[in-house]
C-alpha cells in the first residue's frame, strides 16, 4: 500500500489538477492539490508531503522557484516530480540540478504519474 503521507500536486490547469487528484487517489495515495505555488505556500501541506508534483510553468512562482522557496523555508526535502507542457532542454537541466525524482513532459498517461510517484516514495512500480 502506498505511503499515506500526502502527495502534493501544484498544477494551475483545473482539468489536469482534478485528473491528477483522481488518478493518485485511485492508486491509493492521498493527493492534496493546489492551483498555485502561492496557495501551497499559504498552507502547511509541504511540511508533511511524501512527494511533490510541481508544474514548472505556473503563474506567479514557477515550479522551480517553488522548490527553492520550500527548501529555503525548511519545509523538508521530499522527492519532487516536475511536470511540464513545454519540454525544453534547459528545463530538463534545471530539474536535474534540483535533483528531481522524475521529469514528465505532458501529455503523459496516468499510469506514468503513478509509477513515478511510487518510485519517488520508495515503492516499486
Amino acid at each position: 500500500m502506498p505511503d499515506q503521507e500526502p502527495i502534493v500536486v501544484v498544477e494551475d490547469d483545473d482539468g489536469m489538477r482534478r485528473a491528477f487528484e483522481r488518478v493518485l487517489n485511485a492508486a491509493g495515495f492521498h493527493a492534496l492539490v493546489f492551483a498555485s505555488a502561492e496557495a501551497l505556500l499559504q498552507s502547511s501541506a509541504a511540511d508533511s508531503a511524501a512527494c511533490l508534483v510541481l508544474d514548472i510553468h505556473l503563474p506567479g512562482l514557477s515550479g522551480f522557484e517553488l522548490r527553492r522557496e520550500l527548501a529555503r523555508l525548511g519545509a523538508g526535502q521530499p522527492p519532487v516530480i516536475f511536470i511540464t507542457g513545454q519540454d525544453e532542454p534547459s528545463a530538463r537541466d534545471q530539474a536535474e540540478a534540483l535533483r528531481a525524482a522524475a521529469y514528465l513532459p505532458k501529455p503523459f498517461a496516468g499510469r506514468t504519474l503513478v509509477d513515478a510517484v511510487t518510485r519517488a516514495v520508495g515503492g516499486t512500480a
